[in-house]
């Protein structure tokens, strides 16, 4: 493979600061605007330029090197005809080093907008220019582009990721915070996430895996129950906040029975004797210590819905967590009476340890629409909290024995097929802090994560073809 087989695409603030060295790797230099190639005016002026085979497309506020070797390990996949996308693993330079950035391999159920495929990867230009004109509206999204034409373009063949470091790259660094990690929720991204979820929902209809609005009802045989509802909190060494949360699931006003299912997951630091003291003082207080060793958040929730202790309905509150106030249990069986609906999601603040709000503040997911929600479900990192389920269907599901994502496997098989009924208001205070599981990740537990929701959404994909194929 020669150069002059080969375009370079990149943002016109960074040419002049790539070395001649990379940029003599490429036959042809195109760039492109502030608009990005999230832009489909500009992503299309950009392919339409291209008088190549294959294109290396460059992110916004990067500049990379990469040597013509990598360059031809880069485009190997795509000469073969085995991907009409191909990526791969980059070092970032950085002013005390360089530090790896391994990514993940793109599975069918990566259909998520912000897929990472780095900063740096290359595409099929021919197939690329075939694919185009046949996207609806392209020339007006501004943020969907390239998020269309790469669904569309690893509908056939998936992309494929080159498990080597390829390449370097200068980036600006950034700590993530929790106003990243949340922002498909913010408000201010709003209009980006309609977008996101019009491009996602057009390609789920010719991917065959789009359902219609579930509108199937459920409604429990509340006789074979103890209880209306559960509060189910699972728990492994939260000395510090279990007392609370349990304290804060008790203080419910309700006109219905329920109880509190803690299922203690072998805690070392002083949880079960705190647990233990609570149980002693109050009969509604279910303290579960499983025969167990190897549950994990997963396997202990199916301890919980298990139990015959536990009500028609099981309502969640993580350990760490606080209802935001005494009528919150009751706003959510409410709803499973007013719809019937088989589960209900609530929506919550985010806060630090001592309470107080931090940014974004208010994760409402009003993403979620009553015709659509189910499938763009797919598309998103979750559906909110605090989470509600229909025992018996939770029952028949079952919870993946995991610690990450066992929730979205859940909401994601019942919304497949039952109404799912949503709050809009904060119901819950969602704590984060330095022992929270999901505080400071580095990147190989990111990857680790983001495998295995992909993974979920791949499952997902293929029973919502075989159920739309009838």
């Amino acid at each position: 493979m020669q150069s002059s087989d080969i375009s370079l695409i990149i943002p016109e603030s960074t040419t002049k600061l790539i070395s001649s060295e990379t940029l003599t790797n490429f036959n042809q230099i195109i760039t492109y605007g502030p608009e990005g190639l999230g832009n489909g005016s500009t992503l299309l002026a950009s392919v339409s330029q291209c008088k190549t085979k294959y294109a290396v497309l460059v992110k916004e506020n990067t500049i990379p090197e990469i040597s013509s070797s990598g360059v031809q390990q880069l485009i190997a996949p795509l000469v073969k005809g085995s991907a009409q996308i191909s990526f791969a693993d980059y070092r970032q330079i950085k002013n005390d080093g360089s530090e790896d950035y391994p990514l993940i391999d793109c599975q069918e159920g990566a259909v998520r907008d912000d897929f990472d495929f780095g900063p740096l990867w290359a595409i099929n230009i021919d197939t690329t220019k075939t694919i185009l004109p046949k996207i609806n509206n392209l020339e007006k999204l501004k943020v969907g582009g390239w998020y269309s034409l790469r669904l569309r373009l690893g509908q056939s063949k998936l992309p494929i990721r080159i498990a080597e470091y390829l390449y370097s790259v200068k980036t600006p660094e950034k700590k993530l915070g929790y106003e990243d990690q949340f922002s498909y929720v913010d408000a201010k991204n709003r209009a980006s996430q309609i977008e996101f979820e019009e491009v996602y929902t057009s390609y789920a209809k010719e991917a065959g895996f789009y359902l219609p609005e579930r509108k199937e009802l459920y409604s429990p045989d509340f006789s074979k129950f103890p209880t209306k509802a559960s509060v189910v909190i699972p728990v492994r060494d939260r000395h510090k906040t279990v007392g609370d949360a349990v304290k804060s699931a008790l203080s419910q006003k309700t006109n219905f029975s329920f109880n509190v299912i803690v299922i203690d997951n072998h805690s070392t630091d002083g949880t079960t004797a705190i647990l233990q003291d609570l149980a002693a003082k109050e009969p509604r207080l279910v303290h579960i210590i499983p025969e167990e060793k190897n549950l994990l958040i997963g396997g202990c929730w199916n301890k919980g819905i298990n139990s015959p202790k536990c009500g028609a309905f099981a309502v969640q509150l993580d350990s760490d967590d606080l209802y935001i106030s005494e009528n919150t249990l009751q706003k959510i069986v409410d709803k499973f009476d007013q719809e019937g609906c088989a589960a209900v999601v609530g929506s919550y603040n985010l806060v630090n340890f001592d309470l107080k709000d931090i940014p974004p503040g208010l994760i409402d997911h009003k993403e979620w629409t009553t015709d659509n929600g189910h499938n763009n479900a797919l598309r998103i990192h979750g559906l909110g909290a605090p989470r509600a389920i229909a025992t018996e269907v939770a029952r028949e599901i079952k919870f993946e024995n995991v610690s990450y994502g066992e929730d979205y496997a859940m909401m994601l098989a019942i919304c497949r097929n039952y109404k799912l009924g949503r709050i809009y208001e904060s119901l819950y205070l969602c704590r984060r802090w330095d022992g929270n599981s999901d505080a400071n990740l580095s990147i190989e537990k990111k990857n680790k994560n983001n495998v295995y929701k992909d993974l979920l959404r791949t499952k997902e994909i293929i029973a919502r073809k075989a159920l739309s194929r009838g």
